[in-house]
């Protein structure tokens, strides 16, 4: 996770930066390679500042001199231009998706969405940018909330919209939107006292139907299997 997200120019510069690594040393004859951050417990450690758990600073180094390296680095070259594709048509899409379309990437498509998924991740770390940079979200839609909270969310026209998530929604709640940067939605005010998070859709729609949020001066928020 990073402290800011990165402009447009930015983000296509860390993920050319990728391609640069393993470009320049074929030049030299040499294989290919990319740094990346080693998957242990042992190399995570507590961010106080973010007030979440990170990578800490042991590396790995993922080279070309076995075919299966070969094809991790492939799907990380496919995967870095088709992330610049989105960002330059202004576009977006979801994890899955991209697992999909790597069926058309020969050599390069992934066995698992599990990979597809640690390649995104890997990519955030060696790069510095937010998942939302690339123009990728987890899934069709986001996490849901209900309750007397007013947020103000930028729409496509490049204007801001007011919305309350109790008295200007219905029963499935205001739709989160995968990029919550300032630039784009931004909690105006709120008269709750805390925030429930709620794992499964079931138990949210049974406390909304209850007007729980009303009831105990809340927020609940359906996380659809997110952090």
């Amino acid at each position: 996770m990073q402290d800011r997200s990165r402009s447009k120019e930015e983000t296509v510069d860390a993920l050319h930066a990728v391609a640069a690594e393993m470009h320049d040393r074929m030049m030299r004859g040499e294989p290919p390679r990319m740094t990346l951050p080693v998957r242990s417990k042992k190399n995570i450690a507590f961010d106080e500042k973010l007030n979440v758990y990170k990578y800490g600073s042991k590396k790995t180094i993922r080279d070309a001199t076995s075919l299966g390296s070969a094809h991790q680095l492939l799907r990380a070259l496919h995967v870095t231009e088709f992330m610049e594709d989105m960002i330059e048509s202004k576009k977006s899409s979801t994890l899955r998706e991209m697992y999909y379309i790597s069926e058309g990437w020969g050599y390069g498509k992934f066995g698992s969405q599990n990979e597809s998924n640690n390649l995104a991740e890997d990519l955030e770390i060696v790069t510095g940018c937010l998942r939302e940079d690339f123009k990728l979200r987890p899934e069709e839609d986001g996490a849901r909330i209900i309750g007397n909270l007013t947020f103000q969310e930028r729409n496509r026209r490049g204007e801001w919209m007011r919305i309350n998530c109790r008295d200007d929604v219905g029963d499935s709640g205001y739709g989160v939107p995968y990029n919550v940067e300032s630039e784009k939605l931004q909690l105006v005010e709120h008269d709750i006292d805390f925030m429930m998070a709620i794992e499964t859709g079931g138990m949210f729609d049974r406390l909304v139907e209850n007007g729980f949020d009303e009831l105990a001066r809340c927020g609940l928020i359906h996380l659809k299997g997110q952090p």
